[in-house]
Parts: C-alpha cells; sequence; structure tokens
C-alpha cells in the first residue's frame, strides 16, 4: 500500500493483533483498507495461555485489537483508527474529516453504533458462550430491546440522510463511522433481525455489505463463522451450515 506522507522513511509498519472473527477487529480491517494504511497483521488465539500472557505484556487489558506502532502500544478502536490516518494512511485517504463539525459528527456515530448496537450485540454472543444452566434470559431481553431501539433512531437518522442524498452514515463520503457500523449491524441482525419498518437500515446495510473492504473482511472471516454463537442467523450469502 501507498506510504502515508506522514510517515517516517524507514520506519516499520505498525503491528495490528487481531483475531478474524471479532467485530472490533473488523473495524480496524475495514478501516486499515479505507486508509491503505500500511499494517502488519498478527492473528493471536486469546484462548491459548501462552498467546494470552505475551499480549496482557504488551497492553495490560488484553483486548484485541490492539495496534503496536514503533513498540507502543495504541488501544482501543476508534483512537487506533485515528492514529492510523494521522501517521500511515495514504495521500489523500481519510475517515474523519478535517472540518471540526463534522469531524464530531462523525466520532459520534462512531461511539452510536459502538455503544447502542455493537455492546447490546455482544450480549447475545457472551450468553451463548455460558453454560445452558447459567444463561440469563433477562439480559438477553434487555439486549434485544436495546437493539430494536437502536434500529429505531438509526433508521430515522438514514431516513433523514437519504433525503439529503447523502449514502452513508454522516454524508457523502465512508468514514470512521461507517467502520463502525459494517461489522456492528452484520453481527447484530443475526441476532435481531430488522424490520419492515426499517427499510432505511436495511439499505444502508446493504450498501456496507457492498462497500469492498467491508466485502474483503468478510471474506477473510468466512472460514471462522462455523465458531461465531450467533452463525444460524447469518444470511446464507455469508455462511451456509452446510458447507461446513
Amino acid at each position: 500500500m501507498a506510504e502515508s506522507e506522514h510517515a517516517m522513511p524507514g520506519r516499520a509498519a505498525p503491528v495490528l493483533y487481531y483475531h478474524p472473527l471479532s467485530s472490533y477487529c473488523h473495524k480496524l480491517l475495514i478501516a486499515i483498507d479505507e486508509l491503505g494504511a500500511d499494517v502488519t497483521l498478527q492473528v493471536i488465539n486469546p484462548g491459548d495461555p501462552d498467546e494470552r500472557a505475551a499480549h496482557v505484556a504488551r497492553w495490560p487489558t488484553g483486548k484485541i485489537p490492539l495496534l503496536m506502532d514503533a513498540g507502543q502500544p495504541v488501544p482501543e478502536s476508534s483512537i487506533m483508527i485515528e492514529h492510523l490516518q494521522r501517521h500511515h494512511a495514504a495521500a489523500g485517504r481519510q475517515l474523519i474529516p478535517d472540518d471540526a463539525a463534522a469531524a464530531l459528527a462523525v466520532r459520534l456515530w462512531d461511539r452510536l453504533f459502538d455503544l447502542y448496537v455493537m455492546t447490546p450485540m455482544q450480549a447475545f454472543t457472551a450468553d451463548l458462550l455460558r453454560p445452558e444452566d447459567q444463561r440469563r434470559p433477562a439480559s438477553v431481553a434487555q439486549a434485544r430491546s436495546a437493539l430494536v431501539s437502536a434500529y429505531d433512531f438509526i433508521d430515522q437518522h438514514l431516513q433523514a440522510r437519504a433525503g439529503a442524498g447523502q449514502a452513508w452514515a454522516c454524508g457523502d463520503a465512508f468514514s470512521l463511522a461507517d467502520c463502525a457500523a459494517a461489522p456492528a449491524l452484520f453481527y447484530a441482525v443475526a441476532y435481531e433481525p430488522l424490520a419492515p419498518a426499517h427499510a432505511h437500515l436495511a439499505a444502508y446495510v446493504d450498501r456496507l455489505m457492498d462497500r469492498p473492504s467491508v466485502a474483503r473482511t468478510v471474506d477473510q472471516a468466512r472460514p471462522w463463522f462455523q465458531y461465531f454463537p450467533g452463525r444460524a442467523g447469518l444470511a446464507r450469502r455469508f455462511f451456509d451450515p452446510a458447507s461446513t
């Protein structure tokens, strides 16, 4: 990929520690693709004790994804993406606009997708990973209600954007907000499908899935979908149980 105009000559590419099935890792992979950033990808298995210990030594929370740049950890997905834009993006590539007001809107919708779609979606996954006798139906019901509420306000927002002729979450340009939206919605609709009333959101999901950076990220995850607890809800074009 093209070298960023901000990159230092001879500087080693940053390393992204990730897992191909992780929704937050997908957010980073989409952004790396969009930014044309030169990043070394390193898959880790958090379930392996030795790999887990090595990863905790890099960053105490042990969370993925994690970007290491010049030996320094850069944690948290939104911060990683902004760091990559500042220091490693190809010329002319950006996911956060220069205009302060527009940048604030992008950061807002990034947080909304993370907090109100990604978080309740992960509650479904967490519950399915528990032994059956330890599952929490009340927590799942709460997560389902939160997702439906999020679908409602996102659909209203997208309806307004469509009225202005804008295809993406924050306008005409694909942004950080869309990087967050794609994996959050991809996995969320496997647990709680969109209702007919969410037509604008459904069209947006289709646009996201057709975006080359998103399509490539989904493709690299296909071998792993058999391990996704909500795989039964994935569209057959992404995962066919008969193929496993």
